[in-house]
């Protein structure tokens, strides 16, 4: 028997609903959702701003069941999930090859691709990712704090769900699965907008993502997508506000700024990684060569790889560093200290302030050499986009002030900018790294999918 929200009866079914062209397809129709909306979708953005209202308006409805499913419920259908994934590999692999070819076709770079791709071993991960989120506390119903007031009454401050999350992000079908799950485990309800890229993907993994739910008495709408309404459909869901309760972007510069510029929906921001390293005098030589390759080569395109080596000059590990980069294919672009002590066989470019700026999202990194742990913090403070800054060191004073005197989501000593990430940190999995100050910031997990609400209990006392 399926297990109820919060008592032993399951849910009523739901009224019928004329549901908008474009809703995903059954599973033998996988990837059948092209971008723009196909026809007999909605053709002007007056029309897709009603469809868009009423998807959302259907989120609400199952937002309101999420909020009450207790966490057996929530985790049968994340274990539901993974068992699809695994079950239907082979129709999101086809689905994803289509992606990709048509992304190399139309001149897609590497770092792209590479994000976009989705392999046996990536949805392997995506259901093991989802089968430890399960193992995870359910954090709505936890209190934050409580006490009880001199005059009796009774305090307490609970996490709660958001309720309606919307998504927009880049070609990361890996981001559709993430962010389900923890926005189904946080009891809230979802609405994706996965962009053109991986529109084949992506229709295939909302179609399993809702069957699933469905499979275990959960909404199939806590799950709905927009892709199928093009880019009329994400400004109409930047437009919904109190219809949808956050909007959350992830992606590159462009993409996040616009959201932040024309949302009149809340915004979380999530920001780009020109991430940093510094690598102080006091560093030894295989700790810096192993750290910076697998801060740079172990996955380039992704927001927690290095894209700055801060250099102390009077640093000894240099070459062998840069020798390592080298020979790992990364294309050094460097400023003219840092040429002028390197061996000549060891190729570079020269760095511009484009560089300082630029996350690269592949095989290149920018070099400079600076004089003091101070030269470090200002050139990070210049161009720092506020995600993870890490320092090499064996000087604990050198750590301890880094720590203190770098204000970014993530600051990390003596070990990988790759550890800015929801799954490593013990999250389960993750939203996006939020760059911001407000409510959330670094890698937002479940808690960070909630809000708080007071309680107050009492026994007829009024305000004197």
């Amino acid at each position: 028997m399926t297990e109820a929200l919060t008592s032993a009866s399951a849910p009523a079914a739901e009224p019928a609903v004329n549901v908008p062209a474009g809703t995903p397809v059954p599973a033998e129709g996988f990837g059948a959702a092209p971008d723009p909306a196909p026809a007999g979708a909605p053709a002007t953005p007056a029309d897709v701003e009603t469809a868009v209202h009423a998807i959302a308006d259907r989120s609400r409805h199952a937002a309101r069941k999420m909020a009450h499913a207790n966490r057996a419920w929530k985790d049968r259908g994340l274990r539901a999930i993974g068992k699809a994934l695994l079950e239907h590999k082979n129709h999101i692999l086809a689905a994803n090859a289509k992606d990709v070819a048509a992304g190399r076709s139309s001149g897609t770079g590497a770092a792209l691709l590479d994000r976009l791709t989705l392999t046996e071993q990536r949805i392997t991960a995506l259901a093991a990712a989802l089968e430890n989120l399960a193992t995870l506390p359910d954090p709505v119903g936890n209190v934050v704090r409580g006490q009880t007031l001199p005059n009796g009454l009774r305090l307490r401050q609970v996490n709660v769900p958001m309720g309606v999350i919307a998504a927009i992000y880049e070609a990361r079908p890996n981001v559709t699965v993430d962010i389900a799950g923890l926005a189904l485990k946080s009891g809230n309800a979802v609405i994706l907008r996965g962009g053109s890229a991986a529109a084949a993907t992506n229709a295939a993994l909302v179609t399993i993502l809702r069957d699933a739910l469905e499979s275990v008495g959960l909404p199939a709408d806590a799950v709905q997508s927009v892709d199928q309404f093009g880019r009329d459909g994400a400004n109409a869901l930047m437009r919904a506000r109190g219809r949808v309760d956050v909007l959350i972007p992830r992606g590159g510069r462009e993409l996040i700024q616009t959201v932040v510029t024309n949302s009149s929906v809340p915004v979380i921001e999530t920001g780009e990684g020109n991430v940093h390293i510094f690598l102080d005098a006091s560093a030894g030589e295989e700790m810096s060569v192993d750290i910076l390759l697998n801060a740079k080569t172990q996955r380039p395109s992704v927001c927690n790889t290095v894209e700055t080596l801060l250099v102390h000059s009077k640093s000894t590990v240099l070459p062998a560093v840069a020798a390592a980069l080298r020979a790992a294919g990364v294309r050094l672009h460097v400023d003219q200290r840092v040429r002028a002590a390197l061996p000549a066989s060891i190729e570079t470019v020269p760095a511009t302030d484009e560089d300082w700026a630029t996350e690269y999202m592949d095989l290149d990194l920018a070099v400079a050499m600076v004089d003091s742990l101070d030269e470090a913090v200002r050139h990070i403070r210049k161009w720092s986009t506020g995600h993870t800054e890490a320092i090499l060191t064996n000087d604990l004073a050198n750590a301890e002030r880094f720590i203190a005197e770098i204000d970014s989501a993530a600051v990390i000593v003596n070990a990988s900018t790759r550890f800015t990430d929801g799954g490593e940190l013990g999250l389960g999995a993750e939203v996006g790294i939020s760059t911001q100050k407000l409510h959330a910031r670094g890698p937002m997990g479940l808690t960070e999918l909630t809000t708080t609400k007071w309680i107050v209990q009492g026994e007829g006392q009024i305000r004197g």
